[in-house]
């Protein structure tokens, strides 16, 4: 596998890029065609896979490009038959990507970054800092990876794997323009959520795209002394500013905005906090979803059920809208960056 950065990735080019190649190589405009179908229709960056392209052309492509750069280097299952991915990138780090079916639908859970700069007290992703971003064909290849282990294409997408995508923005976008778009992969925005730790910055940029994109906030406390504990400098931005970034994005983009809320045993799981919460989230017509802490260490702790029982219920009551998220994966490793480092 070719360990040089600079090698650009077939999976991140779009159905004009694959084109003006193509012309910059004196090839025919269809040559691009033909590969785009390849990719975008049947899922197929691998160039000796690609029949229908004459072997010298294959060659060419094959020493240009990364195609592909990443593999699966392990695959954890659950009983509920969620598979967490563990791909290993072409410079030997690695990401990891989940799979996630239901009765009604499929989910990929998707990386953004080797590492998380954020550091989240009780994530693992972030442990050892950020060691790069991924590219935009980096991030196809994950979705390419996912689908040829699931056997279809997902319904849903999310970005809550490793890395704060909005701090990637740029190869981010590039990817998500080429997932919904129709000349690409043709999902519907609303059909992918990208999370963020809370950076304001890039929820304004993001804002701006104008996108039916579902936004995802973890927020995890509903003000600045408790999130201080939580989120590290330089990215814990006050809960007001972050709030005022989600009302400007449901403002542009047209979509409620989602607040995550790991609930830590003894940190922000009370019922005055409850409270405080659904405050903020019917003020700013905001989703809530819990999510019960999946134990990293020993400095955190999963609250008890009748106490996540009790705050999803003091939340509904004072009238936001609440999900707890359903437990998936638990048997292996369940929370983002645990596969990765035992690897590590």
């Amino acid at each position: 596998m070719k360990s040089d950065r600079k090698i650009p990735f077939l999976a991140g080019l779009s159905r004009r890029g694959l084109r003006e190649w193509m012309s910059s190589e004196g090839q025919p405009g269809y040559r691009g065609e033909q590969v785009a179908d390849w990719i975008f229709g049947r899922g197929v960056i691998q160039p000796e896979q690609m029949t229908n392209l004459p072997a010298s052309l294959r060659l060419l492509l094959q020493a240009r490009f990364h195609a592909p750069g990443s593999s699966v280097a392990e695959v954890s299952s659950s009983e509920d038959g969620t598979e967490k991915l563990l791909i290993e990138l072409f410079d030997g780090e690695s990401v990891e990507m989940v799979l996630i079916p239901s009765e009604e639908r499929l989910t990929f859970c998707l990386s953004t970054q080797v590492g998380c700069p954020v550091q989240c007290r009780f994530c693992a992703s972030g442990r050892d800092g950020l060691v790069r971003n991924l590219s935009a064909g980096e991030i196809i290849e994950e979705f390419l990876l996912g689908s040829e282990r699931a056997g279809r294409r997902p319904d849903n997408l999310v970005f809550m794997g490793i890395g704060e995508g909005l701090l990637n923005y740029n190869e981010l976008v590039k990817a998500l323009v080429l997932l919904s778009s129709p000349d690409e992969f043709g999902m519907s925005p609303r059909r992918i959520t990208v999370s963020t730790s809370g950076y304001v910055p890039g929820i304004l940029k993001f804002a701006e795209l104008e996108r039916e994109f579902n936004l995802a906030i973890s927020l995890h406390a509903p003000d600045d002394a408790t999130r201080s504990k939580l989120i590290p400098p330089p990215f814990c931005y006050p809960v007001a500013e972050i709030m005022a970034a989600a009302d400007r994005y449901r403002e542009l983009a047209g979509r409620m905005v989602t607040l995550e809320y790991t609930l830590l045993k003894g940190v922000n799981d009370s019922i005055p906090t409850a409270r405080k919460l659904a405050a903020l989230a019917r003020s700013h017509h905001a989703k809530v979803n819990l999510i019960p802490y999946n134990a990293t260490d020993t400095e955190f702790q999963r609250p008890e059920r009748r106490v996540i029982e009790a705050f999803a219920r003091t939340v509904e009551e004072e009238g936001a809208h609440v999900t707890v998220r359903v437990e998936r994966g638990a048997e292996s490793t369940a929370a983002c960056g645990q596969l990765r480092r035992q690897e590590g």
